[in-house]
């Protein structure tokens, strides 16, 4: 699959090798994912931060493919973390499973709606024309 989204790292700014400033996606169809949790496919919720981040990534990489696209596509990451769990950790799990794709990421501090959730990962990505 070729990549449609292009990072945008003017140079007066930091540039992460975690995450870009901005991307550009092309005008075309468009994927919007919603949250995803750590839960399996029974929709029981896994324990730990590093478990359910990773497996939200993995039910979030799911829904790229069934739509045909991949992690190469995606514009803008958002990630709700748990108050009071720690980034760093969240941080290396996503390392693990999204590899070292690099998109516009927004990280926030909430409160789960749901009970025992520690992680929510939504998404926006470019669905490759074939």
């Amino acid at each position: 699959m070729t990549t449609l989204v292009a990072p945008v790292d003017p140079p007066e700014l930091y540039i992460s090798p975690a995450f870009a400033q901005g991307m550009i996606a092309p005008a075309g169809p468009t994927l919007y994912v919603g949250g995803q949790n750590g839960t399996d496919a029974a929709g029981a919720l896994l324990e730990g931060l590093t478990a359910q981040t990773e497996q939200a990534l993995r039910n979030l990489l799911a829904v790229l493919a069934a739509a045909g696209s991949g992690p190469e596509h995606v514009a803008k990451l958002t990630i709700y973390l748990a108050a009071g769990v720690d980034p760093n950790e969240a941080f290396q799990a996503t390392r693990a499973v999204w590899g070292e794709h690099r998109t516009a990421v927004t990280v926030l501090s909430v409160t789960p709606a749901r009970a025992g959730a520690l992680v929510e990962i939504d998404a926006v990505a470019a669905i490759p024309s074939t």
